[in-house]
């Protein structure tokens, strides 16, 4: 299973990456984590890694000779990818959670993202998971990756939705976008969410615009303590609370 974490800027997108993961691994999958968001370079520490993975754009030679050196024979070049032939220095591992990147803009006047939402795209494609295998991809915020069709060969996304309204329409949007192209299982889970009447209204709002809601990440401190130094607590509320996430996930994918 490909799942597609989508949101607003600023949702929560790489948190709920990482508690996901965390939890997948704990029951016993290997879980790759593809981190497709150009600007945010902090996954890898979320996810206690010690440094990031080369990004898979350097092994095309970078932006410029992208459609070049995809044409050209690498591990890019095949019809199928599994997530035992990429090359080591692009893959992160520890006790069978991974991490691969797509790429990072690094300085100004550098270009669009446009060059590594076709790598994104490609690479998700070609990507082949085993029985005990599962990919979480760490989308760009907004909705762009639709318009690359870098989504077009996820089983499932997760929306992540904020208490603000712009982080609703933005979700609203990226639901309609999903289900024009096919992808069957699309949801929201809410987050940073302050109280239980704020979770109320917020799955109210949602209901509206007819987007299942698969469980709610109440604002926990220990979330951001630990975000000041990068990282994502091992335990605490949120970490119980994405275990019944991912029990929705996992029973609504299989039941259908």
């Amino acid at each position: 299973m490909k799942i597609s974490v989508c949101g607003k800027g600023g949702s929560g997108k790489s948190t709920i990456v990482a508690l996901l993961a965390n939890e997948v691994r704990a029951r016993g999958y290997r879980v790759l984590v593809v981190d497709s968001d150009e600007s945010n370079s902090g996954l890898y520490r979320m996810l206690d890694f010690d440094h990031p993975p080369v990004p898979l754009m350097e092994l095309v030679g970078g932006k410029k000779s992208l459609k070049q050196k995809m044409a050209q024979t690498n591990v890019l070049s095949e019809t199928q990818i599994a997530t035992a032939q990429i090359p080591d220095q692009h893959l992160v591992q520890r006790n069978g959670l991974m991490l691969v990147s797509i790429g990072k803009i690094l300085q100004s006047l550098e270009g669009c993202a446009c060059p590594m939402g076709v790598l994104s795209r490609e690479f998700l494609k070609k990507l082949t998971l085993v029985e005990d295998e599962l990919a979480i991809v760490d989308m760009e915020a907004g909705v762009e990756h639709f318009g690359r069709g870098v989504d077009t060969s996820i089983d499932s996304v997760l929306i992540v939705v904020e208490p603000p309204l712009e982080s609703v329409n933005v979700g609203q949007k990226i639901h309609e976008l999903a289900s024009g192209i096919g992808i069957k299982h699309v949801w929201a889970i809410m987050n940073k969410v302050p109280t239980e009447e704020i979770s109320t209204r917020l799955k109210e709002e949602l209901k509206k615009r007819r987007i299942e809601v698969v469980g709610c990440i109440y604002f926990d401190a220990d979330i951001f303590r630990s975000s000041l130094n990068g990282r994502i607590p091992a335990d605490g509320v949120a970490v119980w609370e994405i275990k019944q996430v991912l029990d929705v996930i996992l029973s609504r994918s299989r039941s259908r």
